[in-house]
């Protein structure tokens, strides 16, 4: 099970809680989880906030207003990924009160993407499908010593320059300094397709579009398939070779 920002914060609390300082919650998290555990500077930031927030006789949690629900909702559908800082930063109220509003008041989780090659159409879906099941009889499942006779391909854009994300641009900068700056820049324009053919044993060869040519079948039949033919040759000269349908 992986350990969530979620449960760590909670964890953290529960140190805070019962008195022990940030140094014990530090070695109990390192303790228990390792390379997972949030760092020194997390733990010791939480702790702040914590003792910042903590509830005093006669304080009302005057933070969680309608008002603040409605700006926090405006703000996740403005930004899906806006972090508690940056709520903090434009809300001015505390992480518990944040922390309140998110999951009680609109009841949002924080959750990855799942990652996915295509955007499909349903019957693009069940194409798949069907040749996926077709490809599974055939060849037993994977158990067929045929599987050894299949090459798949498929293209990429390679970029020559990648920018860098939002973390990546974080700095310190001291408190009379103005807050830094950078251009917004794009993916370069410079690029190359690149086809890449893997079997059974593993990667059989990558090939370049060069020139002003276009992907298409007439590439695949006559650049592209000629070379891998030669690539699996050079591991087994008797290699049969079965012609793509």
């Amino acid at each position: 099970m992986e350990l969530t920002r979620e449960n760590s914060r909670a964890m953290i609390y529960y140190d805070f809680r019962n008195g022990l300082t940030q140094k014990q919650c530090v070695d109990r998290m390192i303790s228990a989880f390792g390379d997972e555990a949030s760092s020194k500077t997390t733990i010791y930031c939480w702790f702040a906030e914590f003792q910042r927030d903590d509830p005093r006789q006669g304080r009302r949690k005057t933070a969680v207003t309608q008002e603040n629900v409605d700006a926090v909702r405006k703000l996740i559908e403005e930004d899906r990924h806006v972090t508690y800082r940056e709520i903090q930063a434009t809300l001015d109220i505390g992480m518990s009160q944040i922390q309140i509003i998110l999951h009680e008041q609109l009841g949002v989780k924080k959750l990855f993407s799942r990652w996915i090659p295509h955007s499909l159409c349903e019957e693009q879906k069940a194409a798949r499908v069907t040749w996926c099941v077709r490809t599974l009889e055939r060849f037993h499942a994977g158990s067929s010593n045929a599987v050894y006779n299949i090459v798949s391909g498929d293209e990429c854009w390679i970029y020559a320059y990648e920018p860098e994300t939002k973390n990546q641009s974080r700095i310190w900068v001291f408190e009379n300094e103005l807050k830094p700056t950078k251009i917004v820049r794009s993916r370069s324009v410079a690029k190359k397709m690149v086809a890449t053919f893997v079997s059974k044993t593993g990667h059989v060869t990558t090939i370049p579009l060069e020139g002003q040519r276009t992907v298409n079948a007439e590439w695949y039949a006559s650049i592209c398939l000629p070379q891998v033919v030669s690539e699996l040759r050079k591991e087994n000269c008797n290699r049969r070779i079965i012609a793509p349908t």
